[in-house]
């Protein structure tokens, strides 16, 4: 058991008890195992445990500008824990499990409904203005296009060997078309913290990867 897993853990069991505000319910350990066992499957290269825990620490920096923090959190458990690179329906998946294991987990329908919705968001990163959960939830899992140069090379080259199974000509066409889709987004980050900290430094790195791999 490594420190991280008995950290996640913990966060795990923080956030679900004050979610369902402690009313009596199954034991949350079993579903943190079973999220964890999720996030580490061996075809993910970047959507890892890493990440995970990255897109919470992140919602811990942006959780003031959430409406429910908790229930953005139970979002980011969920969000890619159904992955496999090779298919189109992850998020629809996601939000599915979302919906079974927290109604199971003692969650009330309303809280369970907002976490799914959070999940099939992420298919867009695109909430509405008014949409405080979903800003928090989209701006932390795309807070690593931010990243220092080398961070994000690395980030990049993970996502390459996600999709190992595509030839290179391809996979340069259809990582190309999706860099200049965020390039042409009039804006990536939705909370205050990201525009101001974040929004400079993603666009450079997305328009110089982009001109990496027309070279």
């Amino acid at each position: 058991m490594t420190d991280d897993f008995v950290d996640l853990r913990a966060r795990w069991n923080r956030t679900l008890l004050a979610a369902r505000h402690g009313a009596g319910a199954p034991d949350p350990l079993p579903y943190a195992e079973n999220l964890l066992s999720r996030w580490s499957e061996p075809q993910r290269r970047y959507h890892t445990v890493d990440h995970l825990t990255a897109v919470l620490n992140h919602i811990d920096v942006l959780e003031e500008h959430a409406a429910d923090p908790d229930l953005v959190r139970l979002a980011a458990w969920f969000h890619d824990a159904v992955y496999l690179p090779d298919r189109s329906e992850n998020e629809e998946r996601s939000a599915h499990l979302a919906e079974r294991a927290l109604t199971e987990a003692g969650l009330i329908p309303a809280a369970t409904a907002e976490v799914a919705r959070l999940v099939r968001l992420t298919v867009t990163h695109a909430p509405e203005i008014d949409d405080l959960n979903g800003a928090v939830l989209c701006d932390a899992d795309l807070a690593i296009l931010a990243a220092p140069p080398e961070p994000y090379a690395a980030y990049s080259a993970a996502v390459r060997e996600e999709y190992a199974f595509v030839p290179d000509d391809a996979f340069r066409a259809g990582r190309a078309a999706v860099l200049r889709q965020l390039l042409g987004l009039p804006r990536l980050f939705r909370t205050p913290h990201g525009e101001r900290e974040w929004e400079s430094r993603a666009r450079h790195n997305l328009a110089t990867e982009l001109k990496l791999l027309a070279s």
